[in-house]
Formats: structure tokens, sequence, C-alpha cells
């Protein structure tokens, strides 16, 4: 055997890494970000407040203002800390690795955010999907049979859900943290809510399993990666063990302090948004050869209904017009012929839809 078969995992080994197709050229709209740049004049106020940051030294391990920031214009309820991660993937991680007692599971419905899984495969823990209904809603008796036979260590519910962008139903989600209840935890990602305008995270008291987690990269933040999740006190407290030191940059941490200064900023830019998402549904539903699905995210999944022609085809035609857009065409059973594009800026949208049309053409 060579070295690597003999140092590598065997589950490690059979896997491919995580694919970023090169955007260079292209209208980019197959990652879910913002398309807007904060305003000049704070563009170049952060330059100012960037060039004061001391390189030198290792952050605050404590992160105090930073997360005093994120409580106070991020709607963490009173009395609630949140830790912090680089983006949600650190997270993830992070509760993996906490919880990964021998024989723990972890649940989550399927198709959603694939690194639940991948995350708990790295951490040795089970994985156990749970497919969505035909409509993409959420089959809550099966899950309630699922967690009855597997009793997860956690449980994912993806909230809009990605990739199909829609919420689920809250009265699910509740039947599902009290079956839960005590041998476990329910993770509600919360990563589109500006999007959504819906929250479990105002209801952590009512739940002492439930963790809300959520991103600033969907906010126009992306580049700074930056994740954080709130919950009990004593959960919290297990999971900052975990945490790695320093995991939080100086930049990025006096990046979202400063931001988070003017969040008005990126509520407006959300707000745009949101009706951007709305256009671009009414016109792709107007559009022979296509099926489009509701969506609280900032991206919408479609599926391509035309004879002779399927997701990877449409998707090769959008890219030879120097438009990128997410083929999950082979992600999942219930995403057959689909594909997931990024809501973006008014020009980029009609860029898109035009390309579209094209590409559905004979």
């Amino acid at each position: 055997m060579s070295l690597i078969e003999n140092l590598i995992r065997p589950d490690v080994l059979a896997l491919s890494a995580y694919h970023v197709q090169d955007a260079a050229g292209c209208v980019k709209l197959d990652a879910m970000e913002n398309p807007y740049q904060l305003p000049e004049p704070l563009r170049a106020e952060l330059g100012r407040r960037l060039s004061e940051v001391a390189l030198n030294r290792y952050p605050t391990p404590s992160y105090t203002e930073l997360k005093a920031g994120i409580c106070g214009k991020l709607g963490v309820p009173d009395g609630y800390d949140v830790v912090l991660g680089n983006g949600s993937d650190e997270l993830i991680s992070m509760v993996s690795v906490a919880c990964a007692k021998p024989g723990a599971k972890v649940l989550a419905p399927v198709p959603t955010f694939v690194m639940y899984a991948m995350s708990a495969q790295f951490a040795g823990l089970q994985f156990v999907g749970v497919d969505l209904r035909p409509d993409f809603s959420l089959d809550r008796d099966a899950m309630l049979a699922a967690i009855a036979a597997h009793r997860p260590a956690v449980t994912y519910l993806a909230y809009p859900n990605n990739p199909t962008g829609n919420l689920f139903d809250d009265a699910a989600i509740v039947d599902i943290l009290r079956a839960v209840g005590e041998t476990g935890i329910v993770i509600v990602d919360e990563a589109y809510q500006p999007f959504a305008q819906s929250s479990f995270m105002p209801r952590l008291a009512e739940f002492p399993n439930l963790v809300v987690m959520r991103t600033v990269s969907k906010l126009g933040l992306a580049g700074i990666r930056l994740g954080y999740m709130s919950a009990s006190g004593a959960l919290l407290e297990q999971f900052e063990k975990v945490r790695p030191p320093y995991n939080i940059n100086v930049l990025t941490q006096a990046t979202a302090e400063f931001v988070l200064e003017h969040s008005e900023v990126l509520d407006t830019q959300a707000v745009a948004l949101r009706e951007e998402r709305g256009r671009v549904a009414a016109e792709l539903a107007a559009l022979p050869g296509v099926e489009v699905f509701p969506s609280a995210a900032n991206f919408l999944l479609l599926r391509i209904t035309r004879p002779g022609l399927d997701s990877a085809k449409a998707h090769a035609r959008l890219l030879e017009q120097k438009v990128l857009v997410k083929n999950v065409g082979k992600m999942h059973a219930l995403l057959h012929n689909c594909l997931r594009v990024t809501v973006s800026t008014p020009e980029e949208n009609t860029l898109f839809l035009n390309a579209l049309k094209a590409a559905l053409a004979p």
C-alpha cells in the first residue's frame, strides 16, 4: 500500500473535494451572494478603520464587542449570548466534534445543505437523511418516526432550506423539537433569515434543546466568513470549549463591528433583493419549459421541463452565455433537472432571464 492509502481514512479517500467553479468573466449567480457592496463613503471609512487594526496582535479571544454588536443588532434575545465561527461551516464542525459520542447520529431532511452530512462523517457520526415530500415540504411523520428510531444527537433544519428555498412548517418544527426532547439538540439554520423575515430566534426560551445558527454571508459579507449561533447558556458553554482559539481574525472582527454600526444599509439591500426575487419568480413562471418553486431565500430553484433539455444542458448553455448558475439536478432524486439561481441586481437578473430564454430555445 502507498503512503496515502496507509495514512488516509478510506471514506475520505472515496470523497471528492468541494468544488467551486471558476466564475471569471461570468455573471455569478451560483453562490447566493449579495451582489451589492457597501456605499463608497462607507467603504472609504471601513478602509480607514481597517488600517488601524493591529495585524501583529492576536484577536481579543472573548470577542466581547463583536458579540455585543451581533446580539444588539441581529435579534438575539436579551440574556442570550452567541458563539462565533469562521462561517457556518465551522459552527457545524464544532457541533459535530462536541456531540461525537460513540454511536451518536445526525439527522436532517434531504435534500439540504451538504455540510450537515459531510461534517457528521468527518467527526465519525452517522448521518440519517429523511426525504422531503415531492413539493419539498417537511415530511413531519417521517421525521418523527426517524427521531423515534434513531434518537439523533443533532437534528438540522435549514430555515429556509437550501437548495429548495422554502420555509418548513413552524408547527412541524415545534413537534420535532418536542420529540427530540432531552436526548438531542435541534439546530434551526437561518442562513437566509434576512430574506425570509421569519425566525425561531425569539423562541429560544421555549426550547432548551433549540440552537439557532446564522451567518452574515448572505447579508452581504460573504468574504469575511463569520457565523454565529445562539442557544441556552449551558449549551453554548460546551460548544465554546471546542471553538478554536482566535478563530475570528482581526480583519473580520473589525469589518463586522463596523458594518453592524451601519446595519440599515444591509436591511435596505435585503428589501431590494426580496423585491427582485418576486419579479424574477414571476417571469420564470411565465416561461414555457420551466417550473419555479416558492422561495423565502435569496435564490430560486427551478426545474427544466422542456422536452429534450435537461438541467445539465441548460447549465452549459447558460455558461456559454457567461451566466453561471448551480446545477443541482444530480444532488438528489427530488431535484431532477433542477437549477438554483441567486437573485441579484435588476441588471444581472435580466441578463439571466434573457440567457435562459435563449437556452430554452429549440
